[in-house]
């Protein structure tokens, strides 16, 4: 990769990381007094004192949106940390394992694929108690099979290398194999998986807590501000929903970017180009 687009690339992972970390501090500044009903201030256009404007019970929206994009950061967190664990645990015993073994965990992946992702994540929502709990484990179940067959592929490209036939030779054992030398090797694979996998995460809370099966009203969630400010759209208070969205939508986009550029950097096609 020649100097200029390294360039491009490192900045716009500075930018995207400078972005999120915005979303943070200012979740950590900004007071919950914004987050209190006050109908003297009810549906307020956008302005200097309120950035975001308000809501039909007054309440800012600026600091609403960033409450519910920390939650958001939350529970992507979680749901992509727990996906991507599923993917590595059973993407290394596919690759590592026999033949039946490899063709059970490839049918299971092709069959969560196959799977509508959204009813599937509402069924098991329902499954497991609405709330935090059952977005956060809707999601992780639902978001492990693509990984899973990359982290498979890449243990296949690697398992035959001479220096893993050599620790073999040596009468190291299969799991030591696999933690001294495989998930080194493939960890780059695996954050990059991570990062990937957190923007739909954060995308399918949204619309999930959106349409009703998700968080609870009392939670400062994106899909529960927008599924309230669809019922007010009608009335001219375009910002309830059009600035919260950008804001969704900025942030996904700032993840979707780091692992892209992330992809980028370590591929050895575009590396030294």
């Amino acid at each position: 990769m020649k100097l200029d687009a390294r360039i491009r690339v490192i900045t716009s992972i500075a930018f995207s990381i400078s972005v999120i970390g915005l979303i943070l501090i200012l979740n950590i500044s900004l007071s919950n007094k914004g987050l209190e009903t006050n109908h003297t201030l009810k549906n307020l256009s956008p302005s200097l004192d309120f950035i975001f404007g308000t809501d039909s019970m007054g309440r800012d929206m600026f600091v609403r949106t960033i409450k519910g994009l920390n939650f958001s950061l939350f529970v992507g967190i979680i749901g992509a940390v727990i996906g991507v664990t599923i993917a590595v645990i059973l993407g290394i015993i596919s690759a590592v394992g026999n033949k039946k073994i490899d063709k059970l965990i490839m049918w299971f992946v092709d069959m969560f694929i196959g799977m509508p992702h959204m009813i599937f994540m509402i069924l098991i929502s329902f499954a497991v108690g609405k709330g935090a709990k059952g977005v956060i484990i809707a999601t992780a179940i639902t978001h492990w099979p693509a990984l899973t067959r990359v982290i498979r592929n890449e243990v296949y490209n690697i398992k035959n290398s001479e220096y893993i036939i050599l620790s073999k030779n040596m009468g190291k054992g299969r799991w030591f194999i696999v933690q001294k030398h495989i998930l080194p090797m493939i960890f780059p694979q695996i954050f990059i998986g991570f990062v990937l996998l957190f923007p739909h995460v954060i995308l399918h809370e949204a619309s999930m807590t959106f349409l009703g099966f998700g968080l609870s009203a009392q939670k400062p969630s994106i899909g529960i501000i927008l599924s309230e400010a669809a019922k007010h759209i009608s009335l001219g208070n375009w910002w309830l929903v059009v600035l919260p969205g950008i804001a969704l939508i900025l942030l996904v986009k700032c993840f979707d970017n780091i692992g892209e550029s992330l992809r980028i950097l370590n591929n050895p096609q575009t590396r030294y180009l």
